[in-house]
């Protein structure tokens, strides 16, 4: 393809799969918010959850090294994937049966370290899955390099089907949080069959030492960086669990997952494609920075408004959703909407990051975010219960993390500038709106209709504050004038 042709087809197609990936995340996140409500309204109580939050946490921190991050070649590695696939599905299937089988040896012990020493069966099953997710790795990863979420979509769905419909089923039946591990169980083997159908003949084992060895220098930094990115999300479970409990930790699972609405529907979506989106711009400083600066501009404009909404309601969202039992989750919520605002900004720069080659820098930042978080945390729970909890995350995020994030940002090419013109109205927009929010309850009640009415009326008024900056900033044809040379050269490099 000649140089505008190339740039033009690759704009096309993470267009359609950011349109995919978007419509199948907010599918599936409905779905999911719409089973939690069931389970924790009709079959399961704080204790259930907050055993199953345990089990969960674990699983995601042995899911962020379980393929040693070399999964992610291919996605970013240029030239014929079926050379180095079969690598590829060796390496992540080694290392994921090598971890499910330390789990199942210490599972025990970990269950009793978390505070709850039941959840040893719930953890072993649930775990599993870290098997059948390093088998889906290198199909899954064709799926992303080829933006096929169409497909991805397909596969995500019959996941869901089949692990809410276990779940359900066993929960009903009185199973408590063991429904959680055999539906998520469930839900990847039909994952992994439904992978290898959208993408056929990828699931082939092979082994090239020479490629083995520089897939695990691509990778193993970014699987170190991607525990100590799982490991701060999920350190504050282990705190609230060894140092309150599992009803404690059942109720700031309950907060987390609701703060987490924002980053799953929206910030993953974005994830689909933004990875192989920035890696083929990397090799353009000019063009990376412009692509990030868009890209966290359209994030910010369309999760600030869930998170003032969610913070400033909290209250009323929690007891009319899930019933007044939960109402203690509510006290931790608004410092949680704040901190999934920064993991939203924070995954995007990851994914650029890695894809601009700057992964010490990743790992830096990482391991500094963890080893501030810790004691905070600690000190927090022991303070403050869940509140103090979620309250020290927020404090490390804003004052440590994010100027270290901007920090490596600002190396790998993308200055202050950019991220303050893509984050700038939408935080304004979003600080008029809490005002509105506020004053509004003040004056008309917390009914469940006048809520409805303040929250659509909250957010007109943000929509009118933003929506004349997104014409402002062109994102539109004038995004394309301007950049246009810089995706010429990105086609003459491409080839």
């Amino acid at each position: 393809m000649s140089g505008p042709e190339a740039a033009t087809t690759l704009r096309s197609r993470v267009r359609v799969a950011a349109r995919w990936s978007l419509v199948n995340t907010v599918v599936i996140r409905l779905g999911n918010f719409a089973a939690g409500i069931v389970l924790a309204r009709f079959a399961l109580g704080p204790a259930a959850w907050g055993v199953y939050g345990m089990a969960q946490t674990v699983l995601l921190v042995l899911l962020s090294a379980n393929e040693l991050g070399v999964s992610l070649a291919i996605v970013r590695w240029e030239g014929d994937v079926r050379r180095f696939a079969p690598t590829v599905l060796t390496l992540c299937t080694l290392s994921s049966c090598l971890l499910y089988a330390g789990v199942f040896a210490v599972s025990p012990l970990v269950a009793r370290t978390m505070g709850s020493p039941d959840a040893s069966g719930v953890l072993r099953v649930m775990c599993l899955c870290v098997v059948l997710d390093g088998l889906a790795q290198v199909p899954a990863g064709c799926l992303t390099r080829e933006f096929a979420q169409g497909r991805r979509m397909a596969v995500d769905a019959l996941n869901f089907v089949v692990s809410t419909g276990v779940t359900l089923l066993l929960a009903f039946r009185g199973h408590g949080a063991m429904s959680f591990a055999w539906g998520s169980v469930a839900g990847n083997l039909a994952a992994l069959g439904g992978c290898c159908l959208a993408a056929p003949g990828t699931l082939r084992f092979g082994w090239d030492g020479a490629q083995a060895r520089e897939l695990l220098k691509f990778g193993l930094p970014l699987a170190g960086a991607s525990l100590l990115a799982l490991g701060v999300v999920n350190v504050d479970t282990m705190v609230v669990g060894a140092t309150m409990g599992k009803v404690a930790l059942g109720f700031y699972v309950l907060a987390f997952n609701i703060s987490g609405w924002p980053v799953r529907i929206i910030s993953e979506a974005a994830r689909r494609v933004s990875f192989a989106g920035f890696s083929r711009l990397a090799a353009t400083p000019q063009a990376l920075s412009a692509g990030f600066g868009r890209a966290l501009g359209v994030l910010m404009a369309g999760t600030v408004p869930l998170c003032v909404l969610l913070a400033v309601l909290a209250g009323p969202v929690v007891g009319t959703v899930y019933g007044v039992r939960w109402l203690p989750a509510a006290r931790a919520l608004p410092w949680l909407m704040a901190l999934g605002l920064v993991r939203i900004g924070a995954e995007l720069a990851y994914d650029c990051l890695v894809a601009a080659g700057r992964r010490r820098s990743l790992l830096a930042v990482q391991g500094l975010w963890l080893i501030a978080l810790v004691p905070v945390l600690v000190a927090g729970a022991r303070t403050h219960g869940i509140v103090g909890v979620a309250a020290g995350h927020v404090l490390v995020a804003g004052g440590l993390v994010v100027p270290a994030f901007l920090l490596a940002l600002r190396r790998g090419g993308i200055g202050l500038g950019a991220v303050a013109r893509a984050c700038a109205r939408p935080f304004l927009a979003g600080a008029l709106m809490a005002a509105v929010v506020f004053g509004l309850e003040h004056g008309l009640g917390e009914g469940n209709v006048t809520l409805a009415a303040i929250g659509g009326l909250a957010t007109a008024g943000y929509a009118a504050g933003v929506l004349p900056w997104r014409r402002s900033r062109g994102w539109s044809r004038s995004w394309s004038r301007r950049l246009r040379p810089s995706r010429r050269r990105i086609a003459e490099e491409e080839g």
